[in-house]
This record gives structure tokens, C-alpha cells and sequence, in this order.
């Protein structure tokens, strides 16, 4: 083998193996995104009845109307809190115009550990503790794991992981702008 061409031929393997490297990443990334599914093709959301910080129920078949931001959190979760000031500022921003965000905490101390977390970090959302089979009826298998469902009650979008602030909002936007069948009169 001509020695000049070592070199070049290492160049060129590292070139395509950094190139490799770019596009597996990238495919891995869009696997995780969530998009907004169409609403002929959505799922009922698994319904609760939790109870929040101040001992008053919540129910997700009481915010049928609304679009829903459903987040499994814990205290622990560096992730979870990276999204918490997004999603502080989502409720005050879309609140008036349909938005609800409940904040599904699955720490083990529970209130013991939440409560404080709450007051510290001024979470503006309603918060409640989780439970396995919740968790399970979800999909929950890492945090944070974020969940849009429809004015209809229907999933329309859920996204494992820390999601994408501008890209996230984009589709709350989609989800609000949306009429519900109540709304739209196809009940």
C-alpha cells in the first residue's frame, strides 16, 4: 500500500464515520419528537382523579374543553426542572385561552418532598402525586414525559425527555387554535 495514501484514506474514514455519527444522532432525535397527531387518529387519554397540594380533586374529565399539558415530574429530575420555567410561563401566557397544565410528581416522599418544591420553584400549574399504575397507563419508563391531550380528551402529542420549548409551544398553539366537538357541534 502507498504510504502517501494512509493518510488520506484516515482522513476520509474519519470524515465518513463523523458523518455517520451526525445522521444517527439526528435520527435518534427525530424518533424522540413529538408531533401532533392528526385528530381522526387519536387516543382517549387514561383518565384520573388525583389530589392536589391544597386537598381539592382533579380530575382530567373536568377539563374536557381544555387543552391539557399532563407532565410526570420528580424533585430529583434535573430534566423535569430545565422545563419547569417553559412551563411556568406557558400557563400564564395560554391559560385564557384554554390551556390547563397538571403536574403529575412521582416522587416517593410525596407531599413530604412536593410541597416544599412547589413553593421554592412558584410553580403557577396545578401539581398532584402520581401513582405505578398511572404511570404505567401513560408509558412512563424515563421523566420528564410530557403529554398533550385535546379539548376532546384525546392524546394528541407526548414526548419523552426534556421537549423542545419553541417546537412544544408551536403545538400547544395547534392544540388551542383546534375546536372540540362540543365546540364544533359533533356531538
Amino acid at each position: 500500500m502507498n504510504s502517501t495514501s494512509n493518510p488520506k484514506r484516515l482522513e476520509q474514514s474519519a470524515w465518513l464515520i463523523a458523518t455517520l455519527a451526525v445522521v444517527c444522532v439526528a435520527a435518534i432525535l427525530l424518533s424522540r419528537a413529538s408531533v401532533v397527531h392528526s385528530a381522526r387518529g387519536r387516543q382517549p387519554a387514561p383518565g384520573f382523579s388525583l389530589t392536589d397540594d391544597k386537598g381539592g380533586r382533579v380530575a382530567l374529565a373536568d377539563l374536557k374543553g381544555k387543552v391539557v399539558l399532563v407532565n410526570f415530574w420528580a424533585t430529583w429530575c434535573h430534566g423535569c426542572k430545565e422545563e419547569m420555567p417553559w412551563y411556568i410561563e406557558f400557563a400564564d401566557k395560554y391559560r385564557g385561552a384554554g390551556l390547563a397544565i397538571i403536574g403529575i410528581s412521582m416522587d416517593a416522599d410525596g407531599w413530604n418532598a412536593v410541597r416544599p418544591f412547589i413553593q421554592e420553584k412558584k410553580l403557577n400549574y396545578t401539581v398532584v402525586i402520581g401513582n405505578d399504575a398511572l404511570a404505567n397507563q401513560y408509558g412512563l419508563d424515563s421523566m420528564p414525559l410530557s403529554v398533550l391531550v385535546d379539548r376532546n380528551g384525546n392524546i394528541a402529542a407526548s414526548h419523552a425527555g426534556v421537549v423542545d420549548k419553541d417546537a412544544w409551544e408551536h403545538q400547544i398553539q395547534k392544540l388551542l387554535e383546534e375546536k372540540s366537538n362540543q365546540t364544533a357541534g359533533m356531538n
